[in-house]
């Protein structure tokens, strides 16, 4: 995956801790699919394959990663949160919550979709 400047200014935006979470979970994209590509748009990293699939945004207490199509992703941890028609997120409020191997596990999925 290359990364873009307009990613990496975005996340030097964000808390101390925000950035740790949103950097992993950059990493985490671009190891699930390393063909992804990453782009910014609607105010937010968007990544994609043929098709967006996933979006990282970071709000004033959490970091949201969210999902496009998310009925395709597997969710035994009912980790998916949100009302949206095509559309889910996974609230991460701090990086002691972050759980890689699920995490790896849901972005690989939802690139192949």
């Amino acid at each position: 995956m290359n990364k873009i400047k307009e990613v990496t200014d975005y996340i030097a935006g964000a808390s101390r801790e925000q950035k740790e979470v949103l950097s992993t979970l950059r990493e985490l994209i671009g190891k699930a699919n390393p063909e992804v590509a990453e782009n910014f748009k609607w105010s937010r990293p968007v990544y994609a394959t043929e098709k967006d699939f996933c979006y990282l945004q970071f709000n004033k207490k959490h970091v949201n990663l969210g999902f496009y199509k998310f009925d395709n992703i597997d969710d035994p941890n009912n980790l998916l949160e949100g009302t949206g028609k095509e559309m889910r997120h996974i609230k991460i409020e701090d990086g002691s919550k972050l759980n890689p191997p699920i995490l790896y596990k849901m972005i690989k999925q939802a690139s192949k979709s």
